[in-house]
């Protein structure tokens, strides 16, 4: 009994700590609101929802299909990459790449990949395949982590690592590894289509360009196509046409033009470091990284932490309240309904969700905190409600809001708590990325430093943006063991 106390309390002080955090961070974020007629636009946005058009079926198509082909090729490529680096995750560096390379969002590798591939197949499918590799390292080593040792020690011990695992743990791994993948693969939709906002022809270029012209009838037809893609990929993602499915993805990919070697050996040796360092003048050095930390990184880094703990904590509130509309055990036949609103929740983009609001709020940090936090929320709550439906019933539990107040959310609060810091890190990145909206992040001077072609600023600021994910990852990681519900993750 005391043992549970603790745990209670634990967990208590650990939500009241972050609802601190939260109201202290409220005075000095960017959270202003700007002079617009909201409720006008919100009724065009509205029309245009529920009379979706588009009159040119075959770009339609192929922008669906460039968003599916990026996708599928990107997780296709970064499952078995991730397997093996996971059998080596004992040693160090693989650990210390993993985590570097998935705490840069795929969209400035995006950035980074298109100055020497420009809008290429190239870059959108190494900018979704290096973080998604870093992800499935870490995740997937954790899966063999947590495999009985007991058949490895029925293998020879002279026997080779990778020999050890393919007969004992990834065997045992399998049926976890196959959901965890489809799961990112929902995520690489997401992540494929978001390209769009930088240039590929992928659903996100088109609907930015619809949602710009003020044509909402279109980006909805995008949207629902989007909504529709997502909804049904249990239907149509079947291993044994995954093969097909990758043959047809190569031929849908945009052609991507030859690149000289002599290019990319310049940028990687010359564009991306100050002309300072390259003369090898280290005051020089030292004065301009501390110029660009003073003038951009720190006031930028900031706000994106200001953003981001915000975004947490509204995206604990929303996913406390919505997930019990998607558990039969809690509403019952409303059901249905409930499941609608968190797909629709969950598979928007928080770029999509923040290039909507930005339009009725105007470009401030607010829009950022709650396009994130209807997203994460919508995530985290659709877990919760499957969850939710698993738990085991009595002829006397209460019933109504009785049950969820007083049984299930108690039971699923250390699951929902471990979920929302397993978020944390994304959310991180996605405030992040923000910028490339006009929101005062990390994003908006990492986006205007490559659009001023300085490529050295962009890829310092974007260093900045990986050391700051990672050093939240590794604080939400001892916020998961401090909840004691480590188990309940893989959601990176």
């Amino acid at each position: 009994m005391r043992s549970d106390i603790s745990t209670g309390k634990k967990l208590g002080w650990l939500s009241f700590a972050f609802l601190i955090s939260a109201l202290l961070c409220l005075p000095f974020a960017d959270l202003a609101l700007y002079q617009s007629d909201p409720w006008r636009e919100l009724g065009r946005i509205a029309l245009g929802f529920v009379t979706p058009w588009w009159d040119d079926p075959q770009t339609l198509l192929d922008a669906l299909g460039q968003t599916i082909a990026f996708a599928l090729l990107a997780v296709l490529l970064s499952v078995p990459l991730g397997v093996v680096l996971a059998v080596l995750y004992h040693w160090r560096v693989v650990r210390l790449i993993a985590a570097a390379v998935r705490s840069v969002h795929e969209i400035f590798w995006g950035l980074l990949f298109m100055q020497v591939f420009g809008l290429s197949a190239t870059t959108g499918l190494l900018a979704i395949l290096i973080p998604y590799t870093g992800v499935f390292t870490k995740v997937f080593a954790e899966l063999f982590a947590r495999q009985s040792p007991y058949p490895e020690q029925a293998v020879a011990a002279r026997n080779r690592r990778f020999s050890r695992y393919a007969y004992t743990r990834i065997p045992q791994a399998y049926g976890e590894i196959a959901h965890y993948v489809r799961y990112r693969f929902e995520c690489a939709l997401r992540s494929s289509a978001i390209l769009g906002f930088i240039g590929l022809p992928t659903l996100g270029f088109h609907l930015e360009t619809a949602f710009k012209q003020g044509h909402y009838s279109e980006a909805a037809a995008l949207l629902w196509l989007f909504f529709i893609l997502i909804a049904t990929i249990r239907f149509w993602l079947k291993p044994k046409l995954i093969p097909v499915y990758a043959v047809v993805a190569v031929f849908l990919l945009p052609q991507s033009p030859p690149m000289a070697s002599g290019l990319i050996w310049q940028f990687l040796t010359h564009d991306i470091w100050p002309k300072a360092l390259l003369n090898g003048d280290w005051t020089a050095t030292a004065q301009w990284y501390s110029r660009v930390w003073s003038n951009e990184a720190w006031p930028s880094l900031l706000q994106t932490l200001l953003l981001t703990q915000l975004a947490l904590v509204l995206t604990g509130v929303i996913a406390l309240l919505v997930y019990p509309f998607g558990s039969r055990a809690l509403v019952g036949r409303a059901r249905p309904l409930g499941r609608g609103v968190l797909l629709v929740m969950r598979s928007t983009p928080e770029m999509m969700f923040a290039f909507v609001l930005l339009l009725l709020f105007g470009p401030s940090g607010l829009p950022a905190v709650l396009a994130l936090a209807i997203h994460n929320g919508g995530l985290i709550g659709f877990l919760m409600a499957g969850h939710s439906e698993q738990q085991p019933e009595r002829p006397d539990d209460p019933a109504g809001l009785n049950r969820y107040a007083y049984l299930h959310t108690p039971r699923l609060y250390p699951g929902f708590l471990a979920f929302l810091f397993y978020r944390w890190e994304v959310i991180l990145r996605e405030s992040a990325i923000m910028g490339i909206l006009g929101v005062a992040t990390l994003g908006f001077y990492i986006d205007s430093a490559f659009e001023e072609v300085r490529f050295d600023k962009a890829f310092f600021l974007i260093l900045v943006t990986a050391a700051l994910n990672i050093l939240v990852d590794s604080v939400s990681r001892r916020l998961r063991r401090l909840a004691g519900a480590e188990q309940a993750g893989g959601l990176g």
